[in-house]
Formats: structure tokens, sequence, C-alpha cells
């Protein structure tokens, strides 16, 4: 359940004097949630993804994570044909089946089911299979709802995270110390195995025992994850676990003495989750993109545990300057994003602190409780560096969208790929939005990746014009 909800009439919300809002009835033009799958089984080291849909679902996922046929990825799809349809099949024997073989031919520590729009049309009822599977098996079975009714494709990882927050252990301080603690959080997390089979729980990464403890969620690289936590342990500031893990059995301990901070803003289900069910507290902070975003994730985070920064001024100075080369070619670009993977918001706010004009920022939908932070943030850096607020439009329309692009006329606009070859052929550049999704963007050292993605496009026509081939492209 999203925390704010809103009809699909035109609309428009004024939050202060500088900050509008206007939502359109355009399609949501982006990928299927289930593509998560993509990054989250190479996250979660120990997993096996099942996704349980249609032939429709497997042609998706065969044309769009094909790539990865020869790493043996670690996930699978049951489709659903006209006799599961129409119930004259047994569901839960043949998912038993499936996971059986999964467990025989790769012995995962968690089975995560991926529900797709037909499981929720056919009110497949994978909630009420998967305990009492998981219970035969003695294989922790999730059930994730990833499907096409969400508002973008990224969202399908704030769905499964969500989900895996319910299977965190709970962190007791009342009950003794904390060993104790442990070993009652663990036998909790395995309570449906055996007694005399449950000997992973003793794998557990154990967390710190001081009385707060904060914990990140939020899916990203292992090494960028590290560079997040060195960023903190700087400040003297202990990262006690990531939601996920690199292993469902280092799954981090929450309650009521923990503290969340979130590193990517589509969690909005997750944080609510983590919030209302688990009783942690959230850290509402702007997102760790770029220098500006990252020294604001590390300050806002170092004021909750009462913390002053060190050093934190000169750090952000110093990657400023190693970007110089960037900045020059980016400064006084215009920008216009289309809307796909709900990173706009953020990374508006670092190009506009990079010198470019945002015209507008199209966003399939945005979580304004959850991004309070980084909107506030978005204001701030507007008016430090002297320019109007972009628009912001939630659930754009195309085709609105490409009549204001024709009279405006950015330099470079950041799109779904289903856009991006109509939009070259009409002398726009483009860059392929899903990518941001998939490149280290994080923390201080990966803000060149961002630019990097940025520039690309532009630099490739200063190389045609200084070629000569730009004249020729716009006779023919």
């Amino acid at each position: 359940m999203h925390i704010w909800s809103k009809t699909n009439l035109y609309m428009s919300i004024n939050i202060s004097e500088t900050l509008t809002f206007e939502c359109e009835t355009g399609n949501y033009h982006t990928f299927c949630p289930i593509s998560c799958v993509a990054w989250l089984y190479q996250k979660i080291e120990d997993s096996f993804f099942l996704v349980v849909g249609t032939k429709t679902c497997g042609y998706f996922l065969q044309n769009a994570l094909g790539v990865m046929i020869f790493a043996e990825p670690r996930y699978a799809m049951a489709e659903l044909e006209e006799g599961d349809i129409s119930a004259q099949l047994n569901d839960y024997q043949e998912l038993k089946r499936l996971c059986l073989q999964i467990k025989k031919d790769r012995n995962p520590s968690v089975i995560i089911w991926i529900g797709t729009c037909t499981t929720e049309i056919i009110k497949m009822d994978l909630e009420g299979m998967a305990p009492k599977l998981e219970n035969e098996i003695e294989i922790p079975i999730i059930v994730a709802r990833a499907n096409g009714l969400d508002y973008a494709f990224t969202q399908g990882e704030d769905t499964v995270l969500a989900a895996m927050a319910h299977r965190c252990p709970e962190q007791d301080l009342s009950i003794g110390s904390t060993k104790e603690i442990e070993t009652k959080s663990i036998q909790k997390l395995f309570s449906f195995l055996p007694t005399d089979k449950n000997k992973t729980a003793k794998h557990f990464t154990k967390n710190s025992n001081a009385k707060h403890s904060l914990v990140l969620f939020g899916s990203i690289p292992s090494t960028v994850a590290s560079q997040l936590s060195l960023e903190l342990n700087r400040q003297s500031i202990q990262v006690s676990g990531w939601l996920p893990a690199q292993r469902y059995m280092e799954l981090p301990m929450l309650g009521n003495n923990v503290y969340v901070c979130g590193v990517n803003p589509f969690l909005s289900r997750t944080a609510t989750t983590l919030m209302r069910r688990r009783k942690c507290k959230l850290i509402g902070a702007p997102f760790p993109i770029g220098p500006d975003g990252t020294r604001a994730w590390i300050e806002e985070i170092c004021s909750v545990f009462g913390i002053e920064t060190q050093g934190l001024e000169s750090r952000e100075q110093q990657i400023w300057e190693s970007l110089k080369n960037y900045l020059n070619l980016v400064r006084g670009k215009s920008i216009f994003f289309m809307g796909d993977n709900l990173l706009e918001i953020s990374l508006a706010r670092f190009l506009i602190r990079c010198g470019m004009i945002v015209y507008e920022i199209g966003i399939p939908y945005m979580d304004k409780r959850y991004q309070a932070a980084e909107l506030k943030f978005l204001q701030m850096t507007c008016k430090k560096m002297s320019i109007p607020m972009p628009r912001i439009v939630e659930k754009p329309d195309n085709y609105n969208q490409i009549q204001r692009m024709r009279e405006l006329q950015p330099d470079l606009a950041i799109t779904g790929m289903a856009h991006a070859n109509p939009l070259e052929a009409r002398g726009i550049n483009t860059k392929w939005s899903v990518e941001f999704t998939f490149a280290q963007i994080h923390g201080f050292t990966n803000a060149k990746e961002v630019l990097e993605l940025v520039t690309r496009p532009l630099r490739r026509n200063n190389n045609l014009e200084n070629l000569g081939w730009t004249d020729l492209v716009k006779e023919k």
C-alpha cells in the first residue's frame, strides 16, 4: 500500500510557492517490474527466484535478461498454461515439484516467488501455499507480487524488499544479553525447520550490541555498499546491516531501536513496512547520488545519531574538483526527463548542481513523504544555482511531453527505450533511463559514472562535428 494516493484526473498540488506537482493521465511506459530479478539474484547470492506467470512473462525475461544466460542465473520461469488458468490443475503440487527440483539442483537458502499480473487476475493464493510448502521442503519461501500493475519497473525491488523485511530477525533488547537476543531472533526466523535440521542459523552475522543501530536498505552492488559503509565509518557510524544482505542468513535485525535509511527513491513500500510493521525509525534524507546528495545523506544520518561530521565538506569539494572536465561540458546544457525509473528527482537535482538546465522532471509516481527531503534539497539547489524550479509531472502523457520537447528543444532527453529512436530521428539527443538503474551511481566516487552517462551523447555529437559528419546527416 502506498503512503500517498491520487486520482487519475489532472491536478496541481502546491507544496510551497516554488514547488508544484502536476499529474497527467498518461500510460506507464516502463519495463515490467519482474525485471528486478536481473539485479536482485546477483545481489542475494544464495537465493533463487521463481517467476510465476504466462508465456508472455517468459518471453520478456528471455529477451530482457537473455544476455546473462551464460552466467547460469539463479532464476526460472513457472509458466501458467490453459489448464492452470481454468483451475483444472493443482497449483500446489506443481509448485512443489518445481521447488524440489530447485532444491536438488541449486540448494538455495531462500526461494522467492515473483507473482505476475496473471497470478493477480486469477487470484492464485501464493501467500497461502508458501508457508505450507516451505515446511515440507525445509527452505524459506518469500512471496513478492512484483507485477505490471506497479508504476515503474524499479518498484519490483521495492515489493521484494518489503516482503523480505518481514523475515528479518527481531531485535528485542528487553530479553537479556546480546547473545540471547541473537539466539531468540534466529530461532524465530527458522522456526519452521525441524530442530535437528536447523543448522544454518549459526552462520548468521551478529549485529553490534549498541542501543541504537543503523540498517540501510536498497539493492546496490557490494562494492558500492562497502563504499557507503566506509564513508559512514569515517564519521564513527557503524552500519549494522543491509536489506537485502548478500546472503539470506545475514539479514539484519529490526525493531524499535533500529534506525533505517534508504539509498534509492523507489523504495517507499519498503520504508512503510519497516516503519509500520517492524517499528523501525526512518531517517528521511536526500539520496546518496552525486557529491551533494551523498554529503547531505551522511549529514542527516550523523545528525540523527548526534555526531558532528568531520572533513565532509573537503571530501565533497575534492570530488567536484575531479569532475571539472565533465562540468565544463554540461554547464549551460538543457535536459528533459520523460520519466521511467523513479530516479528522476535525484538525478535532476545533481545535474542542476552541475550547472545544467532542467526543463521538466517527468516521473511515473512519487511518494512525496518518502522523497520529502530530496524535494526540499532540490529547492535549495535551485535557489543556490539561481534558477527556477523545473516542473514536476507525475504520470506524464508522452504525447504532450513530445509537443513540449519540440518547443523547448533540449540538448538531451532522458527517456525509456521505446522513445529513444523516434526522438533521435527528430534531432533530440537521448539517453536510456534504464542505464542509470544498472550503473553504479551512488556515493562520492561514483558521481563520475552519472556524468559519464549524461555526457556520452554530447561527446558523440562533438566528435561528429569535428569530423564534419553532422552537416552530411542533415542534408540526408
